[in-house]
């Protein structure tokens, strides 16, 4: 076997009849079973060939080009496609299932609050000592502040209303945990 060649290990599994199965012949009456997620290759479109032998700028200081508006369509249609696929999967899996709710601004928000709430010690179990990432809590709060100012004037007003009511709730429970972190001693009974 020359080392161009990929290497591909089997493991054995014992049978009743005592004659080992590999483990591919193993799962092949599984597979029958139920649908399972298949990675295929898609042939290439003229669009990906070109992109492979297009030379990319790798010159310091330079930033690398983005996608063209045809790149970025083409992406998304397949990335459509993919999800319409694994939804169907899931479908398939789950028959009594509802169907998956699409992504909206909402759940982003609702994402990074929940995010904060998780750094600032929200969701301890009773009993323990919450673990705080103060300094995390404080870059997703100003990752929403950012979302605040860049999204201005273009959200619904249920969408600007959940953003600013998850952010002033966060930053007061952020100034609440800050003063109570500050009043507590230093390790070592060092002053401050």
């Amino acid at each position: 076997m020359d080392d161009e060649e990929p290497h591909v290990a089997e493991t054995a599994i014992a049978t009743d009849a005592g004659t080992p199965k590999s483990a591919a012949e193993e799962a092949a009456p599984q597979a029958a079973e139920s649908p399972r997620l298949k990675l295929v290759e898609m042939p290439k479109s003229d669009l990906e060939a070109q992109m492979e032998t297009e030379p990319e700028d790798d010159a310091p200081g330079t930033m690398p080009a983005g996608p063209t508006s045809e790149e970025s369509r083409f992406q998304k249609l397949q990335y459509d496609q993919s999800s319409e696929r694994l939804e169907t999967l899931v479908r398939a899996q789950n028959p009594g299932a509802p169907a998956m709710e699409k992504i909206g601004f909402e759940h982003l928000v609702q994402q990074l609050y929940l995010s904060a709430l998780m750094q600032m010690g929200a969701g301890t179990p009773e009993g323990q000592r919450p673990r705080v990432d103060i300094l995390g809590a404080r870059q997703t709060i100003d990752l929403m502040g950012i979302l605040q100012e860049k999204t201005a004037g273009n959200l619904s007003e249920m969408e600007q209303q959940t953003l600013d009511a998850a952010l002033y709730e966060l930053r007061m429970n952020f100034l609440e945990l800050t003063r109570m972190i500050s009043m507590q001693p230093p390790p070592g009974g060092a002053k401050l």
